[in-house]
């Protein structure tokens, strides 16, 4: 079967335009991506519909900011957009308040803690993880995940410690948009040294790679994927730039054909470990296209899906299902699991 001419039989992806030889290459390459189930996620912190999948009114796994909209780095990519649809918590007394409330009224599963950066993009939840560690003893089901920005191993250890259960950080690979992209004064090497920390402990890390940070263009990515295949994390969060974050005429939109090439080089330089596809990416058929190329390439995940991708994994043969969760976090248990049944019904 010929994968490219079968995908635009697909309705939603007729008029798409698709690389043929990266088509082919993600076929010769199926051995690593036709067995592993792929999991479309549909967190509950944002809306969500398609003509393939439902979204789920609770509020299973929100994201909370202890610094609302703040954000002292402001990075071109961006303006501290990406805060605005998390729940603010600038007090340890708030976040544990509406985590309480919310377990109570809206079956809340767990929830990603998050804020804006420092100038050297350190994120002090030190005053939070007392609350954590509170919430996570009174409710030990709870999957909290975290941003955990810049730290050292003592850092790390204190959020696993304190009941933290996964860790995010963003992976740069290139000084140039660490300097010109973030406009700070750290190496690459400070942001290898914090996946170092991180896996030291049993936190399971899941580093992220954005697509095109650099105003758009591919520098950097590569070298990423070398540094996080030199440490045994639990998965990889693969997000594309989005340009309407930024201001006007800074970024141009990777092509389709280099955020593949990335999908496909990542799932070959990670084999045995979960890649998987954020929220953050271009909309429109640039979207469709893209999660085509990830379902293809054999990532593992994919979250808030375009209408297409389910019909792509059928075509291909992958197995799929979805979950209210983001895309780092498996909700496990039998009581998680029965909400997730619930909302995809």
């Amino acid at each position: 079967m010929n994968w490219q001419s079968q995908i635009l039989e697909i309705e939603e992806l007729e008029d798409a335009e698709f690389d043929a030889g990266l088509i082919s290459r993600m076929q010769a390459n199926s051995s690593l991506s036709l067995n592993r189930p792929i999991r479309f996620s549909t967190p509950t912190f944002r809306e969500f519909e398609s003509n393939e999948l439902s979204g789920c009114g609770k509020n299973s796994f929100p994201a909370f900011s202890i610094t609302a909209g703040g954000c002292a780095l402001n990075c071109d990519h961006c303006q501290k957009k990406i805060l605005e649809p998390m729940i603010p918590a600038t007090k340890p007394e708030m976040l544990d308040q509406k985590v309480r409330d919310m377990i109570l009224m809206q079956d809340l599963q767990g929830f990603l803690l998050s804020g804006g950066s420092n100038k050297r993009n350190e994120i002090r939840y030190e005053r939070y993880l007392p609350v954590v560690e509170k919430l996570k003893h009174d409710f030990p089901y709870l999957q909290i995940a975290i941003h955990t920005a810049l730290l050292d191993e003592a850092a790390a250890q204190r959020m696993e410690d304190a009941g933290v259960d996964s860790a995010m950080m963003d992976m740069i690979g290139a000084q140039e948009t660490i300097k010109q992209v973030y406009k700070l004064d750290r190496p690459v090497a400070d942001f290898e040294a914090t996946l170092a920390a991180l896996t030291s402990t049993n936190l399971k890390v899941t580093p992220h790679i954005v697509i095109g940070l650099h105003y758009g263009k591919l520098l950097g990515e590569q070298a990423a994927l070398d540094i996080i295949a030199r440490y045994d994390v639990h998965a990889l969060v693969l997000v594309v730039i989005m340009p309407f974050y930024a201001k006007p005429g800074t970024f141009e939109t990777p092509s389709t054909r280099d955020v593949g090439e990335i999908f496909l080089a990542a799932r070959q330089r990670l084999p045995n470990k979960q890649v998987l596809l954020g929220c953050a990416r271009p909309p429109g058929m640039h979207k469709r296209v893209t999660d085509a190329y990830a379902v293809m390439a054999g990532l593992d995940g994919i979250a808030f899906p375009a209408d297409g991708a389910v019909a792509v994994s059928k075509i291909i043969g992958r197995p799929s299902h979805q979950e209210h969760a983001c895309c780092a976090i498996k909700i496990g248990g039998s009581k998680a699991a029965q909400t997730s049944a619930t909302c995809a019904a």
